[in-house]
């Protein structure tokens, strides 16, 4: 327990390293300088931290907190892809709120969402995996470490709190709250749209009578309607409001294929840290696939972290090199969930072996060192 508090203290000593006396913690964001102009007014005026780089995805959805239901005329001019973009806005609607409506705040609060999310996640993952232990410690501060999860944090993305809320939907649902499990469920759907195949977990409850599939489908259906609803809104100003981004999904093992590719042609030629970043979440996801395809083989197949594992097992297959591309890419934070139901499954089992543990956890090494 005494490691635990320590971890979480690691974790606030990093973040804290990230303020700035005028820019407070904006540097999470990653506004790139080239593109200052094309902010809208309201970020442009409020103090940021104006990134070298390039800049990242969260400078978008930023902007969207100060703008939550998109009237001003210039927001899409500081979107790459507005329609896209709009549809996560739980974490925008959330550090609006956090922020009492002034942009100034707004950002500070966007900022740190993500950390937020990340302490009330450790507390959650205490439900599953008691840190008591060795193993269970081991395991837990794995899920805290991981590349998926603190990369959320560093630049600023919804996957952090994505990740909270599917573990507390599930939480719900493992106690036996279907209806609580799915309206947690259907807010995460508003902060990514992905999240939605945890519902799948439902599966729980599926029993030989009527009663269990109108519970299951009632369910399904509170899931989906706060999405729905928020496309609904978003059809009255853009005209597509498709589900998934055209060149994320494309036929099955093209991206995996085209990520182990990239990572044999780079050996040569890439630098030995990004490399390595490349190969060891590539085994970590290996390692999560092949502990779900034994679980879906076990007699417990339908517990709720079994399904949820499933599902983003089918889903990475599906992902195009997009997802894959980069060091490690993005595909750590896309499929954060099944980073989460491993070791959740992992932990009720004693009897799970160390190298397979190690290995489904591998991906903490480019974790660390993002941060630090």
């Amino acid at each position: 327990m005494a490691a635990s508090w320590l971890l979480v203290a690691a974790l606030l000593l990093t973040v804290a390293q990230y303020y700035h006396p005028q820019h407070g913690f904006t540097r999470f964001i990653t506004f790139p300088a080239a593109a200052h102009g094309s902010e809208i007014a309201a970020v442009r005026e409020s103090p940021h931290h104006d990134d070298s780089s390039g800049g990242y995805d969260g400078q978008f959805y930023a902007q969207l907190a100060v703008d939550p239901l998109l009237r001003h005329p210039s927001i899409d001019g500081a979107l790459d892809l507005p329609p896209y973009r709009a549809r996560r806005i739980l974490m925008s609607w959330m550090a609006y709120a956090a922020g009492f409506g002034k942009p100034t705040w707004i950002l500070q609060a966007y900022s740190l969402m993500n950390v937020g999310a990340w302490l009330l996640l450790a507390w959650v993952l205490t439900k599953f995996i008691p840190p008591t232990t060795g193993r269970g410690f081991a395991l837990w501060a794995a899920s805290l470490t991981s590349h998926g999860i603190l990369s959320s944090i560093r630049v600023a993305l919804p996957d952090g709190v994505s990740a909270l809320l599917i573990a507390l939907a599930l939480l719900a649902i493992s106690r036996g709250r279907a209806v609580a499990g799915a309206v947690v469920l259907g807010a995460a759907g508003l902060a990514r749209e992905t999240n939605l195949l945890a519902s799948l977990s439902f599966a729980r409850f599926l029993r030989s009578n009527v009663h269990s599939i109108v519970l299951v489908g009632a369910c399904l259906l509170l899931c989906a309607i706060p999405l729905l609803l928020w496309l609904d809104y978003l059809r009255a100003i853009y005209r597509s409001t498709m589900m998934i981004h055209d060149g994320h999904i494309t036929i099955p093992f093209w991206g995996i294929g085209w990520k182990l590719k990239s990572i044999w042609l780079g050996a040569s030629d890439t630098a030995m840290p990004e490399l390595t970043a490349s190969i060891v979440a590539v085994i970590a996801w290996a390692a999560r696939t092949f502990w779900t395809v034994r679980l879906l083989a076990g007699p417990d197949r339908r517990a709720p972290w079994t399904m949820v594992a499933a599902a983003y097992v089918v889903m990475s297959l599906t992902m195009h090199p997009v997802v894959w591309e980069g060091s490690p890419g993005a595909f750590t934070r896309v499929l954060l969930p099944l980073a989460l139901a491993t070791n959740v499954t992992m932990a009720s089992r004693p009897g799970v072996r160390w190298p397979l543990i190690v290995a489904a956890n591998l991906d903490v090494i480019p974790g660390v060192m993002l941060v630090l």
